[in-house]
């Protein structure tokens, strides 16, 4: 198990850990039912807070930042040593805590996306893992919900009992959804990003090939063009470059340089 703390990636405090301490983290707070927001961050979801003081401020205090993409890997073992041999992948890391969940009898939540695709998603995680119970499925309404609506899905939440809610409604609305009702929820919240779509079978993942490589995004660029192409085509190289700066000392990205508390979006 690897577990080496927080290090900063364009001042973005991401946590050097593998599969096992990142589940077992998650499985131990479930089982104390406490707030825990954990989020799997790709170059996008780095980016987007390095670019944005007011989200560097959000996703800093997540309680687990994982490096779900290999560049971002790349980085911690560059920068930090951290001596990672493999990425935390979202859709992977959804699947070994939904292992754990089942075997140790603690109930999921998935909100997000759409109810065809929910319901595709429990049937193929509860084929998978017979063991598993889905005390919860909450489609996304695509829109900012007012205080009211905000404060009435919250409690629809907890009124299912979940021990662990996943959300799945893209970064960064999801990693801001996962901010804004931490204090709201006594359960982790765990941002996947697509893992929903990949798991309920209605979009294909890279091969492992190009994973092992970090060329993902290559591939998902060519599936999804048209809606992909600027965070590809802009913030990779902008990555790379930003990364050379904090490499060779030319720039430091300091996590408390982020702006005020920012502004309430409520995301649904």
């Amino acid at each position: 198990m690897i577990d080496s703390g927080k290090h900063s990636v364009l001042g973005i405090q991401v946590d050097a850990v593998d599969y096992e301490a990142a589940v077992q983290r998650v499985i131990t707070a479930a089982h104390e039912k406490k707030s825990y927001i954990v989020s799997a961050l790709a170059v996008h979801g780095v980016m987007t807070g390095a670019l944005d003081a007011e989200h560097r401020k959000r996703l800093n205090q997540f309680d687990l930042l994982t490096p779900d993409g290999q560049p971002v890997r790349w980085a911690l073992n560059l920068l930090h040593r951290a001596k990672l041999s493999d990425r935390v992948y979202g859709p992977n890391m959804m699947l070994r805590i939904c292992e754990r969940a089942a075997a140790e009898n603690l109930s999921v939540l998935f909100f997000g996306g759409t109810p065809e695709m929910l319901d595709l998603l429990e049937e193929r995680l509860t084929e998978r893992m017979p063991g598993l119970r889905v005390a919860g499925k909450i489609p996304s309404q695509f829109r900012q919900l007012n205080e009211e609506e905000a404060e009435e899905l919250a409690v629809q939440i907890e009124k299912t009992g979940a021990d662990i809610t996943f959300v799945g409604i893209g970064c960064p609305r999801q990693e801001i959804w996962a901010y804004e009702y931490r204090e709201r929820l006594s359960c982790p919240i765990i941002a996947v990003g697509a893992a929903f779509p990949f798991h309920a079978g209605q979009l294909s993942q890279a091969p492992p090939t190009l994973q092992k490589y970090g060329l993902e995004w290559a591939y998902r660029l060519v599936c999804e063009p048209r809606r992909l192409w600027r965070r590809y085509l802009y913030l990779n190289p902008l990555y790379v470059g930003m990364l050379l700066c904090q490499a060779t000392g030319i720039r430091k990205y300091d996590r408390e340089d982020a702006g005020p508390p920012p502004e309430k979006l409520r995301f649904g």
